[in-house]
């Protein structure tokens, strides 16, 4: 509400004394949400329009969500109320003095679950600045996801969120259009808020609320050197990082059971009380290289190396009372103070190099060879202190851990071009490392791993251009491994992807797209098959001086997932089956109610809908319909309807439902 004010007073203070147009500003075509995005940038200005611009206001109006708000909330989240829908203005300089250009833009203001600002300035040859911020809500509560108490009809997603998460992002090139180019950058990337999150206690978990809140940031700056042969860029930057959280429970509040009614040897595990925080900061300071070189005019190369060192604590304390136990020893405890500080050091180098060359008419060949290797230290100290009637215990103990990871990729591509209207391409892409970590002294868990990965894949492709209006595209990747670092990687498998645009009127355009792909992991105790494939269909028609158009498409695409893994409670092999069919079209058009040309109301309606069936049948429906009418030269009226339908088949609780009605106004008092 506080970003819907202040922008609109923004746009409001400016003097509406841009120069007078003969034509009034162009309607919006609406996305699916109320979103003033798609709308057309400002013109630049010209003679005498020193500022153009335009704003759209609204206020939206919902029928109350019908069913699970939780689930309405992770998936849609729009509000009622006054809205900044959008904004766009650019202020010109006919002088030159200070700056040539100023652009703003901003879209969805008014506590809106996504908000984004723009603003740039430009000098032609002195400086470029530009600045952006984006808002983002995540609310995601969830009723089925992570709530093992749901088949007793308690319903807690015990793995919840409601964050906002803050983005700026501020460069500043000095010298545009030199050969040389300055600039220095500044990101921000900040989120805070609750939730609901699990404390483990063997052989329990107890849902709980959390706050947390973490933030980075990151500075950097360099030099662009750009000659017509050569392109070469040095940057040198670091990064600062902190997060933190925490989980509170009362002594004052009721015995939290968790979500183990069993007992363990005779005894019920359950928590009274909790204070558990953590604290994790960090930093790094990293260089970077980039060069680029027409070595002749066959041969062109590329090379970039990034050498970066980040460094991270973090402190943990809980303080707990309960009935508790320590599993390895069966020692029951009614109280708990835990401390643990740790520290690593993680030495990063990567880099790549590249060429393309043309040895003959017709053909290509492309090379491309990347490395990233990571070696991390790391080392940890605890203390234990438990209790209980008659009983105090005070372990201490100290860990060092290191970790390395070498990955490797090396691929090479021959393109032939045998006539005009045809493209062929063959290549090969070789892939390799090794990872490995120690813990020592060594725990319950494994202390040491090695793991090793290797994996040829063939490349083929073609694209083909048998008519004028017509271009179809296709490529193909196979592939063996010998190994892989997790259980759900690509190991042997076989990607294929197609594409077919067709032009065929110079009004109406046609395209689809299909890719398949097939991955079998045969291992013995990983026996993981995995397929998906996807085929879509595109409509575009936009008749000339018709006073309408319309855009259409369908996909239809399924999944297919088979895996072992164990149980956790009870380490009993279980078998994951999914399997998911999908259909998914949408649709939107615009018809002016009057003549072709002039103003005249005009009338948008289309949707979307997701069907599938499978493991998760699911079921949703977002049609719209949107009347905009002109009222005078400058601004214009419009009215939307949005309705959203979700459900599914195996969780009724979690479906919604809800109408939203958004009325409002675009104008446009400054020549935009």
């Amino acid at each position: 509400m506080k970003g819907f004010a202040f922008f609109f007073l923004a746009c409001a203070a400016f003097p509406w004394t841009g120069k007078a147009q003969d034509q009034p500003a162009p309607a919006q075509a609406p996305a699916q949400t109320t979103s003033a995005s798609a709308a057309p940038s400002p013109a630049p200005s010209t003679g005498s329009d020193w500022f153009s611009g335009w704003f759209e206001v609204g206020y939206r109006w919902d029928s109350g969500v019908g069913g699970s708000l939780e689930t309405y909330r992770s998936f849609v989240n729009l509000g009622a109320g006054p809205k900044l829908l959008g904004t766009e203005f650019t202020i010109t300089d006919p002088k030159h003095r200070l700056f040539d250009q100023i652009n703003v833009r901003a879209y969805d203001w008014g506590d809106e679950p996504s908000e984004t600002l723009h603003a740039g300035v430009k000098k032609k040859k002195w400086y470029e600045l530009n600045a952006d911020y984006r808002d983002f809500a995540y609310f995601d509560d969830l009723p089925s996801f992570a709530d093992p108490l749901s088949s007793n009809g308690m319903f807690l997603d015990e793995q919840s969120f409601d964050t906002r998460r803050h983005l700026g992002s501020y460069s500043l090139d000095l010298l545009p259009g030199n050969w040389i180019v300055p600039y220095l950058a500044f990101e921000r990337d900040a989120d805070s808020g609750i939730g609901t999150d699990t404390f483990v206690s063997f052989p329990n978990e107890f849902p709980m609320p959390f706050t947390s809140a973490d933030r980075t940031n990151l500075y950097r700056g360099g030099v662009r050197i750009e000659k017509r042969r050569f392109h070469v860029t040095l940057e040198q930057g670091g990064t600062t990082f902190s997060s933190s959280e925490e989980q509170f429970q009362s002594p004052s509040i009721p015995i939290n059971y968790g979500n183990n009614p069993v007992p363990f040897f005779g005894q019920n595990i359950d928590l009274q009380s909790l204070a558990a925080a953590y604290g994790i900061t960090g930093s790094s300071v990293y260089s970077k290289g980039l060069i680029t070189v027409s070595a002749a005019p066959w041969l062109d190369f590329y090379g970039q190396y990034l050498f970066s060192e980040p460094q991270t604590k973090v402190n943990y304390v809980q303080d707990a009372t309960g009935n508790l136990v320590v599993e390895n020893q069966l020692l029951f405890y009614t109280s708990q103070g835990y401390l643990v500080s740790s520290a690593a050091r993680l030495p990063h180098n990567s880099g790549s190099f590249g060429l393309e060359a043309r040895p003959v008419k017709r053909v290509r060949i492309v090379e491309n060879w990347l490395t990233d290797r990571l070696h991390e230290a790391g080392s940890a100290g605890s203390t234990n202190n438990l209790s209980s009637a008659g009983m105090s215990s005070v372990t201490a103990a100290l860990l060092a851990s290191s970790l390395m990871s070498n990955y490797n990729q090396n691929e090479a591509n021959v393109l032939y071009d045998p006539w005009a209207k045809l493209s062929l391409r063959v290549g090969y892409r070789y892939v390799w490392g090794r990872a490995a970590d120690d813990v020592l002294p060594a725990a319950d868990l494994v202390s040491s791993d090695l793991a090793k990965m290797r994996s040829n894949v063939a490349l083929v492709g073609f694209t083909y251009r048998p008519l004028q209006k017509l271009t179809v595209f296709g490529s193909g990747e196979f592939a063996s491994s010998g190994g892989e670092y997790f259980r759900t990687s690509l190991y042997n498998y076989q990607k294929m992807t197609g594409k077919a645009r067709y032009q065929a009127t110079k009004t109406l355009n046609l395209s689809a797209d299909f890719l398949l792909l097939n991955n079998h992991d045969p291992q013995p105790g990983v026996d993981y098959e995995f397929s998906s494939h996807q085929e879509s269909l595109t409509l575009l028609w936009t008749p000339p001086k018709q006073g309408w158009d319309f855009e259409g498409s369908y996909t239809r695409a399924t999944i297919y997932s088979n895996i072992g893994y164990l149980e956790p409670e009870t380490l009993g092999p279980q078998t994951s089956l999914y399997r998911d069919n999908a259909h998914n079209a949408s649709t939107l058009f615009h018809v002016k109610l009057g003549k072709p040309k002039g103003p005249a109301p005009q009338l948008t309606g289309g949707g979307s809908l997701f069907l599938s069936s499978g493991s998760r049948p699911t079921a949703y429906y977002q049609p719209l319909a949107k009347l905009s009418v002109p009222w005078g030269k400058r601004a214009s009226l419009f009215a939307q309807w949005t309705y959203y339908g979700y459900g599914e088949a195996f969780y009724l609780y979690e479906g919604f439902r809800t109408h939203l009605v958004t009325v409002g106004l675009r104008f446009s008092p400054w020549g935009g």
